[in-house]
Protein backbone atom coordinates (compact mmCIF):
# COMPACT_ATOMS: atom_id res chain seq x y z
CA UNK A 1 0.00 0.00 0.00
CA UNK A 2 2.81 2.43 0.90
CA UNK A 3 4.52 1.74 -2.45
CA UNK A 4 1.23 2.40 -4.26
CA UNK A 5 0.77 5.74 -2.47
CA UNK A 6 4.35 6.66 -3.37
CA UNK A 7 3.69 5.92 -7.06
CA UNK A 8 0.57 8.08 -6.96
CA UNK A 9 2.62 11.00 -5.63
CA UNK A 10 5.20 10.59 -8.40
CA UNK A 11 2.66 9.78 -11.14
CA UNK A 12 3.12 13.07 -12.98
CA UNK A 13 6.90 12.72 -12.97
CA UNK A 14 6.74 9.09 -14.16
CA UNK A 15 4.34 9.96 -17.00
CA UNK A 16 6.49 12.88 -18.13
CA UNK A 17 9.64 10.75 -18.05
CA UNK A 18 7.95 7.99 -20.07
CA UNK A 19 6.73 10.53 -22.63
CA UNK A 20 10.29 11.85 -22.94
CA UNK A 21 11.53 8.33 -23.66
CA UNK A 22 8.74 7.69 -26.19
CA UNK A 23 9.44 10.98 -27.99
CA UNK A 24 13.16 10.24 -28.05
CA UNK A 25 12.56 6.87 -29.73
CA UNK A 26 9.96 8.33 -32.11
CA UNK A 27 12.44 11.00 -33.13
CA UNK A 28 14.36 8.42 -35.20
CA UNK A 29 11.36 8.26 -37.56
CA UNK A 30 9.84 11.75 -37.30
CA UNK A 31 12.04 14.81 -36.78
CA UNK A 32 9.09 16.97 -35.70
CA UNK A 33 8.98 15.00 -32.42
CA UNK A 34 12.13 16.83 -31.35
CA UNK A 35 10.19 19.73 -29.79
CA UNK A 36 7.93 17.53 -27.61
CA UNK A 37 11.00 15.52 -26.61
CA UNK A 38 12.85 18.68 -25.56
CA UNK A 39 9.86 19.81 -23.49
CA UNK A 40 9.35 16.46 -21.75
CA UNK A 41 13.09 16.03 -21.19
CA UNK A 42 13.28 19.47 -19.55
CA UNK A 43 10.32 18.60 -17.30
CA UNK A 44 11.96 15.28 -16.42
CA UNK A 45 15.17 17.10 -15.43
CA UNK A 46 13.07 19.49 -13.35
CA UNK A 47 11.42 16.52 -11.61
CA UNK A 48 14.79 14.97 -10.79
CA UNK A 49 15.92 18.29 -9.34
CA UNK A 50 12.71 18.57 -7.30
CA UNK A 51 13.25 15.15 -5.71
CA UNK A 52 16.88 15.91 -4.87
CA UNK A 53 16.38 19.39 -3.36
CA UNK A 54 15.55 19.79 0.34
CA UNK A 55 14.15 23.31 0.61
CA UNK A 56 10.53 22.74 -0.49
CA UNK A 57 8.69 19.72 0.91
CA UNK A 58 5.82 20.08 -1.58
CA UNK A 59 8.17 19.79 -4.56
CA UNK A 60 10.01 16.88 -3.01
CA UNK A 61 6.79 14.93 -2.46
CA UNK A 62 5.13 16.12 -5.68
CA UNK A 63 7.85 16.71 -8.32
CA UNK A 64 6.74 18.83 -11.28
CA UNK A 65 3.13 18.88 -10.10
CA UNK A 66 4.08 20.94 -7.02
CA UNK A 67 5.13 23.85 -9.25
CA UNK A 68 1.48 24.40 -10.10
CA UNK A 69 0.85 25.38 -6.48
CA UNK A 70 3.70 27.89 -6.50
CA UNK A 71 2.47 29.25 -9.84
CA UNK A 72 -0.98 29.85 -8.38
CA UNK A 73 0.60 31.48 -5.31
CA UNK A 74 2.25 33.97 -7.68
CA UNK A 75 -0.83 34.77 -9.76
CA UNK A 76 -3.36 34.26 -6.98
CA UNK A 77 -3.50 37.93 -5.85
CA UNK A 78 -4.77 38.94 -9.30
CA UNK A 79 -7.21 36.02 -9.54
CA UNK A 80 -8.42 36.64 -5.99
CA UNK A 81 -8.76 40.38 -6.46
CA UNK A 82 -11.08 40.04 -9.45
CA UNK A 83 -12.75 36.64 -9.09
CA UNK A 84 -12.55 34.86 -5.75
CA UNK A 85 -11.72 36.12 -2.27
CA UNK A 86 -9.84 38.52 -0.03
CA UNK A 87 -6.80 37.88 2.14
CA UNK A 88 -9.05 37.62 5.21
CA UNK A 89 -11.57 35.06 3.92
CA UNK A 90 -9.71 31.75 4.22
CA UNK A 91 -10.27 29.69 7.34
CA UNK A 92 -9.13 28.84 9.89
CA UNK A 93 -6.10 31.00 9.04
CA UNK A 94 -6.15 33.61 6.29
CA UNK A 95 -3.52 33.79 3.60
CA UNK A 96 -2.37 37.04 5.18
CA UNK A 97 -1.75 35.30 8.52
CA UNK A 98 0.06 32.36 6.94
CA UNK A 99 2.16 34.61 4.72
CA UNK A 100 3.28 36.57 7.78
CA UNK A 101 4.54 33.36 9.42
CA UNK A 102 6.24 32.17 6.23
CA UNK A 103 8.01 35.51 5.78
CA UNK A 104 9.19 35.77 9.37
CA UNK A 105 10.35 32.16 9.46
CA UNK A 106 12.38 32.66 6.28
CA UNK A 107 13.74 36.02 7.40
CA UNK A 108 12.08 37.59 4.34
CA UNK A 109 10.52 41.03 4.05
CA UNK A 110 7.31 41.12 6.12
CA UNK A 111 6.26 44.69 5.44
CA UNK A 112 3.12 45.64 3.49
CA UNK A 113 2.68 48.39 0.86
CA UNK A 114 -0.37 50.47 0.01
CA UNK A 115 -2.10 50.44 3.39
CA UNK A 116 -4.20 48.09 5.47
CA UNK A 117 -6.64 45.60 3.97
CA UNK A 118 -8.69 45.67 7.17
CA UNK A 119 -12.16 47.24 7.07
CA UNK A 120 -11.42 49.72 9.83
CA UNK A 121 -14.98 51.03 10.13
CA UNK A 122 -16.61 47.59 10.31
CA UNK A 123 -17.79 46.04 13.59
CA UNK A 124 -15.15 43.97 15.32
CA UNK A 125 -12.12 45.87 14.00
CA UNK A 126 -9.55 46.17 16.81
CA UNK A 127 -6.51 48.39 17.18
CA UNK A 128 -3.72 49.30 19.59
CA UNK A 129 -3.53 52.79 21.05
CA UNK A 130 -0.01 54.20 20.73
CA UNK A 131 1.99 56.82 22.60
CA UNK A 132 3.56 60.07 21.45
CA UNK A 133 6.59 59.01 23.52
CA UNK A 134 7.50 55.58 22.12
CA UNK A 135 10.24 53.48 23.68
CA UNK A 136 12.86 51.21 22.12
CA UNK A 137 14.08 47.71 22.98
CA UNK A 138 17.61 46.59 22.17
CA UNK A 139 16.86 43.13 23.59
CA UNK A 140 13.58 41.45 22.61
CA UNK A 141 14.26 38.10 24.27
CA UNK A 142 11.31 38.65 26.61
CA UNK A 143 10.99 36.19 29.52
CA UNK A 144 8.68 35.47 32.44
CA UNK A 145 9.61 33.54 35.62
CA UNK A 146 7.31 30.57 36.29
CA UNK A 147 7.33 28.99 39.74
CA UNK A 148 5.60 29.84 43.00
CA UNK A 149 6.81 29.73 46.58
CA UNK A 150 6.87 25.91 46.70
CA UNK A 151 8.70 25.55 43.40
CA UNK A 152 12.36 24.66 43.84
CA UNK A 153 13.32 24.92 40.17
CA UNK A 154 11.56 27.93 38.60
CA UNK A 155 11.78 28.34 34.84
CA UNK A 156 12.43 31.52 32.87
CA UNK A 157 10.07 30.98 29.97
CA UNK A 158 9.92 32.86 26.70
CA UNK A 159 6.75 34.85 26.05
CA UNK A 160 6.10 32.70 22.95
CA UNK A 161 6.44 28.91 23.06
CA UNK A 162 5.32 25.85 21.09
CA UNK A 163 1.93 24.57 22.18
CA UNK A 164 1.09 20.91 22.81
CA UNK A 165 1.48 18.64 19.75
CA UNK A 166 2.25 14.96 20.24
CA UNK A 167 4.64 12.70 18.42
CA UNK A 168 2.23 10.55 16.46
CA UNK A 169 0.06 13.46 15.46
CA UNK A 170 3.21 15.13 14.14
CA UNK A 171 5.92 13.31 12.24
CA UNK A 172 9.35 12.53 13.64
CA UNK A 173 10.96 15.16 11.42
CA UNK A 174 8.41 17.77 12.49
CA UNK A 175 9.03 17.10 16.20
CA UNK A 176 12.79 17.20 15.70
CA UNK A 177 12.68 20.43 13.67
CA UNK A 178 10.48 22.13 16.26
CA UNK A 179 12.66 21.04 19.16
CA UNK A 180 15.93 21.98 17.49
CA UNK A 181 14.41 25.37 16.68
CA UNK A 182 13.36 25.79 20.32
CA UNK A 183 16.90 24.90 21.38
CA UNK A 184 18.45 27.40 18.97
CA UNK A 185 16.21 30.31 20.02
CA UNK A 186 15.93 29.36 23.70
CA UNK A 187 12.25 28.68 24.21
CA UNK A 188 10.11 25.67 25.14
CA UNK A 189 8.17 22.96 23.33
CA UNK A 190 5.12 21.32 24.91
CA UNK A 191 5.31 17.57 24.27
CA UNK A 192 1.58 17.07 23.94
CA UNK A 193 -0.01 14.14 25.74
CA UNK A 194 1.80 11.55 23.57
CA UNK A 195 4.86 11.38 25.82
CA UNK A 196 8.51 12.30 25.35
CA UNK A 197 9.83 10.70 22.17
CA UNK A 198 13.41 10.08 21.09
CA UNK A 199 13.02 13.04 18.72
CA UNK A 200 12.20 15.40 21.58
CA UNK A 201 15.35 14.22 23.34
CA UNK A 202 17.53 14.35 20.24
CA UNK A 203 16.72 18.02 19.65
CA UNK A 204 17.88 19.01 23.13
CA UNK A 205 15.38 21.88 23.50
CA UNK A 206 13.46 22.74 26.66
CA UNK A 207 10.35 20.62 27.19
CA UNK A 208 7.03 21.07 28.94
CA UNK A 209 5.99 17.50 29.76
CA UNK A 210 2.23 17.22 29.28
CA UNK A 211 0.48 14.52 31.32
CA UNK A 212 -2.88 13.62 29.81
CA UNK A 213 -5.58 11.19 30.84
CA UNK A 214 -3.71 8.31 29.18
CA UNK A 215 -0.59 9.01 31.30
CA UNK A 216 1.64 8.18 28.35
CA UNK A 217 5.21 7.61 29.41
CA UNK A 218 4.17 7.29 33.06
CA UNK A 219 1.46 4.63 33.06
CA UNK A 220 0.78 1.16 34.37
CA UNK A 221 -0.35 -1.61 32.05
CA UNK A 222 -3.99 -0.85 32.89
CA UNK A 223 -3.58 2.83 31.92
CA UNK A 224 -3.42 4.24 35.45
CA UNK A 225 -0.76 6.66 36.69
CA UNK A 226 2.66 5.25 37.66
CA UNK A 227 4.59 7.57 40.05
CA UNK A 228 7.98 5.85 39.52
CA UNK A 229 7.83 6.16 35.74
CA UNK A 230 6.72 9.77 36.03
CA UNK A 231 9.63 10.63 38.33
CA UNK A 232 12.06 9.18 35.80
CA UNK A 233 10.54 11.18 32.94
CA UNK A 234 10.20 14.44 34.88
CA UNK A 235 13.67 14.17 36.39
CA UNK A 236 15.31 14.67 33.00
CA UNK A 237 17.09 18.03 32.86
CA UNK A 238 15.47 18.75 29.50
CA UNK A 239 12.03 18.81 31.15
CA UNK A 240 11.45 22.27 32.61
CA UNK A 241 7.74 22.20 33.54
CA UNK A 242 4.93 19.68 34.09
CA UNK A 243 1.47 20.33 32.61
CA UNK A 244 -1.60 18.23 33.44
CA UNK A 245 -4.03 18.33 30.53
CA UNK A 246 -7.63 18.54 31.73
CA UNK A 247 -9.02 19.46 28.32
CA UNK A 248 -7.97 20.99 25.01
CA UNK A 249 -9.72 23.74 23.14
CA UNK A 250 -10.30 21.85 19.90
CA UNK A 251 -12.33 19.07 21.53
CA UNK A 252 -12.85 19.73 25.25
CA UNK A 253 -14.48 16.92 27.19
CA UNK A 254 -13.68 14.42 24.43
CA UNK A 255 -11.21 11.56 24.61
CA UNK A 256 -9.38 10.01 21.71
CA UNK A 257 -8.11 6.78 20.23
CA UNK A 258 -5.11 5.94 18.08
CA UNK A 259 -5.97 2.73 16.18
CA UNK A 260 -3.53 -0.15 16.52
CA UNK A 261 -2.83 -0.03 12.77
CA UNK A 262 -1.34 3.46 13.11
CA UNK A 263 0.92 2.68 16.07
CA UNK A 264 4.57 2.36 15.09
CA UNK A 265 7.32 0.97 17.34
CA UNK A 266 8.56 4.53 17.95
CA UNK A 267 5.10 5.75 19.00
CA UNK A 268 4.72 2.72 21.28
CA UNK A 269 8.11 3.51 22.82
CA UNK A 270 7.21 7.15 23.51
CA UNK A 271 3.78 6.35 24.94
CA UNK A 272 4.86 3.20 26.80
CA UNK A 273 2.08 1.18 25.20
CA UNK A 274 1.99 -2.28 23.57
CA UNK A 275 1.95 -2.84 19.82
CA UNK A 276 -1.16 -4.28 18.23
CA UNK A 277 -3.62 -2.69 20.66
CA UNK A 278 -5.72 0.47 20.21
CA UNK A 279 -4.30 3.37 22.24
CA UNK A 280 -7.08 5.07 24.20
CA UNK A 281 -7.02 8.53 25.79
CA UNK A 282 -10.02 8.63 28.16
CA UNK A 283 -12.13 11.77 28.39
CA UNK A 284 -11.46 11.99 32.17
CA UNK A 285 -8.49 11.33 34.44
CA UNK A 286 -8.39 8.29 36.72
CA UNK A 287 -5.84 9.79 39.16
CA UNK A 288 -8.40 12.21 40.64
CA UNK A 289 -12.17 12.71 40.66
CA UNK A 290 -12.75 15.96 42.56
CA UNK A 291 -11.05 19.35 43.01
CA UNK A 292 -9.25 18.40 46.23
CA UNK A 293 -7.78 15.27 44.66
CA UNK A 294 -6.67 17.31 41.64
CA UNK A 295 -4.70 19.68 43.88
CA UNK A 296 -3.17 16.75 45.76
CA UNK A 297 -2.19 15.19 42.43
CA UNK A 298 -0.49 18.42 41.36
CA UNK A 299 1.37 18.51 44.67
CA UNK A 300 2.46 14.90 44.15
CA UNK A 301 3.78 15.70 40.66
CA UNK A 302 5.71 18.69 42.01
CA UNK A 303 7.39 16.49 44.63
CA UNK A 304 8.12 13.66 42.17
CA UNK A 305 9.67 16.09 39.68
CA UNK A 306 12.06 17.50 42.26
CA UNK A 307 10.23 20.79 42.63
CA UNK A 308 9.75 21.83 38.99
CA UNK A 309 6.86 24.14 38.04
CA UNK A 310 3.59 22.20 37.86
CA UNK A 311 0.28 23.38 36.45
CA UNK A 312 -2.66 22.38 34.32
CA UNK A 313 -4.24 23.20 30.98
CA UNK A 314 -7.94 23.47 30.23
CA UNK A 315 -10.55 25.03 28.02
CA UNK A 316 -13.13 26.70 30.24
CA UNK A 317 -16.54 25.01 30.24
CA UNK A 318 -18.68 25.21 33.40
CA UNK A 319 -17.25 28.30 35.09
CA UNK A 320 -18.36 27.04 38.50
CA UNK A 321 -16.07 23.99 38.08
CA UNK A 322 -13.02 26.21 37.72
CA UNK A 323 -14.09 28.05 40.86
CA UNK A 324 -14.28 24.65 42.58
CA UNK A 325 -10.61 24.20 41.73
CA UNK A 326 -9.72 27.66 43.07
CA UNK A 327 -11.53 26.95 46.33
CA UNK A 328 -9.59 23.67 46.56
CA UNK A 329 -6.35 25.62 46.11
CA UNK A 330 -7.28 27.82 49.05
CA UNK A 331 -8.34 24.90 51.24
CA UNK A 332 -5.35 22.63 50.53
CA UNK A 333 -2.75 25.37 50.27
CA UNK A 334 -1.49 23.66 47.10
CA UNK A 335 -1.23 26.43 44.52
CA UNK A 336 -0.27 25.44 40.96
CA UNK A 337 2.61 27.35 39.47
CA UNK A 338 0.75 28.01 36.23
CA UNK A 339 -2.52 27.52 34.35
CA UNK A 340 -2.76 27.39 30.54
CA UNK A 341 -6.05 28.56 29.02
CA UNK A 342 -6.78 26.91 25.69
CA UNK A 343 -9.50 28.57 23.62
CA UNK A 344 -12.15 26.71 21.66
CA UNK A 345 -10.56 28.15 18.51
CA UNK A 346 -7.61 25.82 19.10
CA UNK A 347 -6.74 23.19 16.52
CA UNK A 348 -6.16 19.45 16.47
CA UNK A 349 -5.45 16.70 13.98
CA UNK A 350 -9.00 15.39 14.21
CA UNK A 351 -12.11 16.46 16.13
CA UNK A 352 -15.85 15.91 15.71
CA UNK A 353 -17.33 18.89 13.89
CA UNK A 354 -19.74 19.71 16.71
CA UNK A 355 -16.89 19.83 19.23
CA UNK A 356 -14.61 21.90 17.01
CA UNK A 357 -17.35 24.43 16.27
CA UNK A 358 -19.55 24.58 19.35
CA UNK A 359 -17.99 23.16 22.54
CA UNK A 360 -15.82 25.17 24.91
CA UNK A 361 -15.22 28.84 25.66
CA UNK A 362 -13.14 30.99 23.27
CA UNK A 363 -9.76 32.08 24.60
CA UNK A 364 -10.58 35.76 25.19
CA UNK A 365 -13.55 35.02 27.47
CA UNK A 366 -11.83 32.05 29.13
CA UNK A 367 -8.64 33.99 29.83
CA UNK A 368 -10.55 36.96 31.23
CA UNK A 369 -12.65 34.75 33.50
CA UNK A 370 -9.66 32.83 34.90
CA UNK A 371 -7.61 35.98 35.42
CA UNK A 372 -10.42 37.72 37.31
CA UNK A 373 -11.37 34.66 39.36
CA UNK A 374 -7.79 34.30 40.58
CA UNK A 375 -7.73 38.03 41.36
CA UNK A 376 -11.01 37.69 43.22
CA UNK A 377 -9.57 34.81 45.27
CA UNK A 378 -6.42 36.80 46.08
CA UNK A 379 -3.96 34.35 44.50
CA UNK A 380 -3.37 35.81 41.02
CA UNK A 381 0.16 36.91 41.90
CA UNK A 382 1.11 33.33 42.81
CA UNK A 383 0.01 31.76 39.51
CA UNK A 384 1.24 32.49 36.00
CA UNK A 385 -1.24 32.17 33.12
CA UNK A 386 -0.45 30.94 29.62
CA UNK A 387 -2.81 31.49 26.69
CA UNK A 388 -3.30 29.49 23.50
CA UNK A 389 -5.71 29.80 20.58
CA UNK A 390 -4.79 31.08 17.08
CA UNK A 391 -1.91 33.24 18.32
CA UNK A 392 0.41 33.78 15.35
CA UNK A 393 1.29 37.49 15.36
CA UNK A 394 2.73 40.06 17.74
CA UNK A 395 -0.70 41.75 17.88
CA UNK A 396 -2.26 38.44 19.01
CA UNK A 397 0.34 38.10 21.77
CA UNK A 398 -0.05 41.73 22.88
CA UNK A 399 -3.82 41.42 23.15
CA UNK A 400 -3.58 38.17 25.15
CA UNK A 401 -1.07 39.80 27.52
CA UNK A 402 -3.43 42.74 28.01
CA UNK A 403 -6.23 40.38 29.07
CA UNK A 404 -4.17 38.76 31.79
CA UNK A 405 -1.84 36.23 30.13
CA UNK A 406 1.79 36.06 31.24
CA UNK A 407 2.92 34.20 28.14
CA UNK A 408 1.48 32.64 24.97
CA UNK A 409 1.70 29.32 23.15
CA UNK A 410 1.12 28.52 19.49
CA UNK A 411 0.76 25.20 17.69
CA UNK A 412 -0.36 25.98 14.15
CA UNK A 413 1.87 29.07 13.94
CA UNK A 414 4.95 26.91 14.43
CA UNK A 415 3.49 24.29 12.06
CA UNK A 416 3.40 26.99 9.36
CA UNK A 417 7.01 27.80 10.21
CA UNK A 418 8.08 24.24 9.30
CA UNK A 419 6.12 24.24 6.06
CA UNK A 420 2.43 23.49 6.80
CA UNK A 421 0.28 24.79 3.92
CA UNK A 422 -3.10 24.32 5.67
CA UNK A 423 -4.03 21.38 3.44
CA UNK A 424 -6.21 20.17 6.36
CA UNK A 425 -5.28 16.54 5.72
CA UNK A 426 -3.81 16.04 9.20
CA UNK A 427 -6.05 13.06 10.02
CA UNK A 428 -5.46 11.21 6.72
CA UNK A 429 -1.73 10.43 7.06
CA UNK A 430 -1.35 12.07 3.63
CA UNK A 431 0.05 15.46 4.71
CA UNK A 432 1.64 16.82 1.51
CA UNK A 433 4.57 18.46 3.31
CA UNK A 434 5.42 15.76 5.87
CA UNK A 435 4.31 17.63 9.01
CA UNK A 436 1.40 15.47 10.22
CA UNK A 437 2.14 12.03 8.80
CA UNK A 438 3.88 8.84 9.85
CA UNK A 439 4.56 7.86 6.24
CA UNK A 440 8.39 7.75 6.14
CA UNK A 441 8.48 8.81 2.49
CA UNK A 442 6.24 11.82 2.98
CA UNK A 443 7.92 13.05 6.14
CA UNK A 444 11.35 12.69 4.54
CA UNK A 445 10.43 15.75 2.45
CA UNK A 446 10.56 17.87 5.63
CA UNK A 447 14.22 18.81 5.82
CA UNK A 448 15.07 19.24 9.51
CA UNK A 449 18.30 21.18 8.94
CA UNK A 450 16.41 23.85 7.01
CA UNK A 451 13.15 23.95 8.96
CA UNK A 452 14.55 24.21 12.50
CA UNK A 453 16.22 27.48 11.57
CA UNK A 454 12.86 28.76 10.36
CA UNK A 455 11.30 27.87 13.71
CA UNK A 456 13.93 29.92 15.53
CA UNK A 457 13.60 32.86 13.13
CA UNK A 458 9.80 32.88 13.42
CA UNK A 459 10.06 33.01 17.22
CA UNK A 460 12.72 35.71 17.26
CA UNK A 461 11.12 37.90 14.58
CA UNK A 462 7.69 37.66 16.24
CA UNK A 463 9.14 38.79 19.58
CA UNK A 464 11.00 41.56 17.77
CA UNK A 465 7.66 42.72 16.35
CA UNK A 466 6.14 42.46 19.84
CA UNK A 467 8.90 44.73 21.13
CA UNK A 468 8.11 47.25 18.41
CA UNK A 469 4.42 47.21 19.38
CA UNK A 470 5.23 47.59 23.07
CA UNK A 471 7.57 50.44 22.18
CA UNK A 472 4.86 52.14 20.12
CA UNK A 473 2.59 51.98 23.18
CA UNK A 474 5.31 53.62 25.30
CA UNK A 475 5.85 50.53 27.50
CA UNK A 476 9.09 49.33 29.04
CA UNK A 477 7.96 45.67 28.88
CA UNK A 478 5.31 43.86 26.77
CA UNK A 479 3.87 42.43 29.98
CA UNK A 480 2.69 45.98 30.70
CA UNK A 481 -0.09 45.75 28.12
CA UNK A 482 -3.50 46.37 29.72
CA UNK A 483 -7.06 46.27 28.32
CA UNK A 484 -7.16 50.05 27.88
CA UNK A 485 -4.39 49.81 25.28
CA UNK A 486 -6.87 48.24 22.83
CA UNK A 487 -9.95 49.63 21.15
CA UNK A 488 -12.70 47.80 19.26
CA UNK A 489 -15.36 48.96 16.81
CA UNK A 490 -18.84 48.08 18.06
CA UNK A 491 -21.78 46.99 15.96
CA UNK A 492 -23.28 50.49 16.11
CA UNK A 493 -20.12 51.94 14.60
CA UNK A 494 -18.90 53.48 17.85
CA UNK A 495 -15.56 52.55 19.40
CA UNK A 496 -15.06 51.08 22.84
CA UNK A 497 -12.07 50.26 25.01
CA UNK A 498 -11.38 46.59 25.65
CA UNK A 499 -11.30 47.63 29.32
CA UNK A 500 -15.04 48.34 29.13
CA UNK A 501 -15.68 44.67 28.35
CA UNK A 502 -12.65 42.83 29.75
CA UNK A 503 -11.66 44.93 32.74
CA UNK A 504 -9.62 43.66 35.69
CA UNK A 505 -11.84 43.03 38.69
CA UNK A 506 -10.98 44.01 42.24
CA UNK A 507 -8.33 41.96 44.06
CA UNK A 508 -9.86 39.69 46.72
CA UNK A 509 -13.50 40.58 45.99
CA UNK A 510 -14.64 36.93 46.18
CA UNK A 511 -13.42 36.66 49.77
CA UNK A 512 -15.49 39.53 51.20
CA UNK A 513 -19.23 40.20 51.49
CA UNK A 514 -19.53 42.97 48.94
CA UNK A 515 -22.24 43.14 46.28
CA UNK A 516 -20.08 43.90 43.23
CA UNK A 517 -19.66 41.46 40.34
CA UNK A 518 -22.78 39.38 41.10
CA UNK A 519 -22.22 36.92 38.24
CA UNK A 520 -18.89 35.87 39.72
CA UNK A 521 -20.23 35.86 43.27
CA UNK A 522 -23.21 33.68 42.39
CA UNK A 523 -21.02 30.97 40.88
CA UNK A 524 -18.48 31.27 43.69
CA UNK A 525 -21.22 30.61 46.23
CA UNK A 526 -22.24 27.45 44.37
CA UNK A 527 -18.66 26.12 43.98
CA UNK A 528 -17.63 23.20 46.20
CA UNK A 529 -13.93 22.35 46.62
CA UNK A 530 -14.86 18.72 47.35
CA UNK A 531 -16.95 18.02 44.24
CA UNK A 532 -17.31 19.12 40.63
CA UNK A 533 -21.03 18.28 40.73
CA UNK A 534 -23.48 21.19 40.97
CA UNK A 535 -25.17 21.75 44.36
CA UNK A 536 -28.47 20.37 43.05
CA UNK A 537 -26.85 17.06 42.11
CA UNK A 538 -25.00 16.89 45.44
CA UNK A 539 -28.26 17.39 47.34
CA UNK A 540 -29.96 14.72 45.27
CA UNK A 541 -27.17 12.23 45.91
CA UNK A 542 -27.24 13.03 49.63
CA UNK A 543 -31.00 12.41 49.73
CA UNK A 544 -30.53 9.03 48.10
Amino acid sequence: MRELISLQRYATFVIVALLAVVCFIAGFWASWVFLPFAMFAALTALGVHDMRQSRHAVLRNYPILGHIRFLFEKIRPEIRQYLIESDQEEQPFSREQRSLVYQRSKGAEDKRPFGSHELVYEAGYSWLTHSVQPTHFDNTDFRVPIGGSRCKKPYMASLYNISAMSFGSLSANAILALNKGAKLAGFAQDTGEGGISRYHREGGGDLIYEVGSGYFGCRNDDGTFNPEKFAKQAGNDQVKMIEVKLSQGAKPGHGGMLPAAKITPEIAEARDIPMGVDCVSPAAHSAFSNPMELMQFLGQLRDLSGGKPVGFKLCIGHRREFMCMVKAMLETGIIPDFIVIDGSEGGTGAAPLEFANHVGMPMVEGLTFVHNTLRGAGIRNEIKIGAAGKIVSAFDIAKALSLGADWCNSARGYMFAIGCIQAQACHTNHCPVGVTTQDPLRQKALNVNDKYKRVARFHDNTLKALGEMAGAAGLDNPCGFLPYHFMTRRGDGQMTEAADVYSYLREGFLLDKGDDNPIYRERWARANPHSFAPPEAQQQMAAQ
